[in-house]
C-alpha cells in the first residue's frame, strides 16, 4: 500500500488551501451569522456565486468526479480526491464552492456513469456547471429504509409516461432555491425479486404533483439553504425517457452511487476532526484555570493525544478504501467502505466532543464551527445506511469469509 500523493495532487491542495486562506476562512463566520439568521432562511449566502467562478478560474471545480469519466472528469483518482475533500470538510462553507457538495455529487456521478446522452445534455451538463443544485429522494417516513427493500414508492408505467405516487422525507437539498431536479427511488414491479423491484426516475421540481410538505430541522438547526425535505409524489407524471437505466436497476443504481459517496463524507468528516483539533490546541494554549494554561493539565495533553491518534487512523483507513476503489472497483472495496463508514463519523464525533469540551460555552455557539462539525458526524452515523447496517453486512461477510478458508 502506497499512500504518497502524487504531485498533481499536491500542487491541487496548494491552490486550494490558498483558496481557502483567501476567500473561505475569513468569511467563515459571517457565512455562519448570515445562514443562522431566520431572515435569511432558503437563501444563498452573497459571496458565494462570486466564490465558484473563483474556483472555475483556478481550476478548482467539479474535482470529485474519478478519471474513469473521461471528458466530464478533471482526471483524478479517489486517492487523490480524497485529501481535497478532508482540506473542503474544515469549512461547512466549502464543497459547494468548487462543486463538490452533496447530494449533488452523488447525482453527477449517477448521470455521468447511466444517464442517457439526453438526460446529460438536460440535467448534467447544468450541475456540472453548477447553475443548478439537485436532491435524491429515497428515505420514506412510514418505513424503515435502512432496508431499502421496504421503499414504497410506486413507478408505473402507463403508456410513454411513468406515473409516481408516494412520501418521502429527508430529501437533502430539495429546500435550496437552485435546486430544478430531483433522483425519486421507488418500486416499478412489486412481485420482481426483492432487489429487482426498485428503479431510479429523473422527477422535475416543478412537475405537477409534488407537495414540498415541511423542512426537517437537524438538533434545531434547518440547514439551510440546502435544507432536508418531507415530500408528497401524487400522480406525478414525467416521459418513461427519465428513467435511468431500466426498470428493476435501482439497487445497482444506488451502490454505484453511495460508495464514492461515503469517501467523500469520510474525508470531510476527518477535515472537520483536524479542524477541530487544531481549535482546540489553540483555545488550551491561551486559555488558563487554577493557575495553570489549560495545556499543562495531564487530561487536555491525553484527549489531544488521543484525537491525533485516531484522526490518523481514520485518514489511513479512508486512503486504503480510496485506493482499493481506484484498483478494484465499489464491489471488491465493500469491506472497506462499511468500516469507514462505522468508523469515522464515531471518530469525528469523538473528537469534535473533546474539543468543545475545552471550549466550554464557546464550543456549543456560533462563535466556532464546532457544533456544526458534530452534528455531520452525527447525521452520518445515520444518512447512508446507520451504524447497525454497516456493521451487520460486515460482520456476516466477514464470517462468510472465514468459513470458506476452513
Amino acid at each position: 500500500m502506497n499512500f504518497e500523493y502524487t504531485q498533481k495532487s499536491i500542487d491541487l491542495q496548494n491552490k486550494l488551501k490558498k483558496f481557502m486562506e483567501h476567500h473561505i476562512y475569513p468569511n467563515e463566520q459571517d457565512h455562519q451569522t448570515y445562514t443562522a439568521d431566520p431572515a435569511n432562511l432558503w437563501k444563498n449566502y452573497p459571496k458565494l456565486e462570486a466564490w465558484k467562478e473563483a474556483a472555475k478560474i483556478e481550476g478548482l471545480w467539479n474535482l470529485f468526479l474519478p478519471v474513469g469519466y473521461g471528458d466530464l472528469s478533471p482526471g483524478l483518482t479517489n486517492l487523490e480526491y480524497a485529501p481535497l475533500a478532508e482540506i473542503m470538510g474544515r469549512s461547512a462553507a466549502a464543497s459547494e464552492v468548487f462543486n463538490c457538495s452533496a447530494p449533488d455529487t452523488g447525482n453527477m456521478e449517477v448521470l455521468a456513469k447511466y444517464g442517457t446522452p439526453e438526460q446529460q445534455d438536460q440535467w448534467l451538463k447544468p450541475l456540472l456547471d453548477g447553475k443548478i443544485r439537485s436532491a435524491f429522494l429515497m428515505t420514506e417516513p412510514d418505513v424503515a429504509s435502512s432496508d431499502a427493500t421496504n421503499i414504497q414508492t410506486s413507478i408505473k408505467k402507463e403508456g410513454d409516461e411513468y406515473v409516481i405516487n408516494g412520501q418521502k422525507w429527508w430529501s437533502s437539498g430539495a429546500m435550496n432555491p437552485h435546486c430544478k431536479v430531483f433522483i425519486v427511488m421507488g418500486k416499478t414491479d412489486a412481485t420482481a425479486h426483492r432487489h429487482a423491484q426498485q428503479s431510479m426516475i429523473l422527477v422535475p421540481k416543478d412537475t405537477p404533483g409534488i407537495e414540498v410538505i415541511r423542512p426537517l430541522s437537524v438538533f434545531g438547526s434547518w440547514d439551510s439553504p440546502e435544507g432536508h425535505a418531507e415530500i408528497k409524489l401524487t400522480n406525478v407524471r414525467v416521459p418513461a425517457s427519465n428513467l435511468l437505466l431500466g426498470e428493476g436497476r435501482g439497487f445497482e443504481i444506488a451502490q454505484g452511487r453511495l460508495g464514492p459517496g461515503r469517501i467523500h463524507h469520510c474525508m470531510r468528516l476527518i477535515g472537520a476532526a483536524q479542524a477541530s483539533l487544531d481549535l482546540m490546541c489553540k483555545r488550551v494554549a491561551e486559555r488558563e484555570a487554577f493557575g495553570r494554561k489549560l495545556k499543562d493539565f495531564s487530561s487536555i495533553r491525553q484527549d489531544i493525544a488521543k484525537s491525533a491518534c485516531e484522526i490518523e487512523q481514520a485518514r489511513l483507513l479512508t486512503l486504503s478504501c480510496a485506493d482499493k476503489i481506484d484498483k478494484f472497483g465499489v464491489k471488491e472495496a465493500k469491506k472497506l467502505i462499511s468500516m469507514i463508514k462505522v468508523v469515522v463519523p464515531q471518530m469525528t464525533c469523538t473528537v469534535v466532543d473533546r474539543a468543545i469540551q475545552a471550549h466550554g460555552g464557546m464550543g456549543v455557539c456560533q462563535d466556532t464551527p464546532l457544533a456544526n462539525f458534530w452534528k455531520y458526524g452525527r447525521i452520518i452515523r445515520i444518512a447512508d445506511g446507520p451504524d447497525e447496517v454497516h456493521m451487520y453486512q460486515l460482520g456476516r461477510n466477514l464470517v462468510k469469509e472465514k468459513l470458506v478458508d476452513q
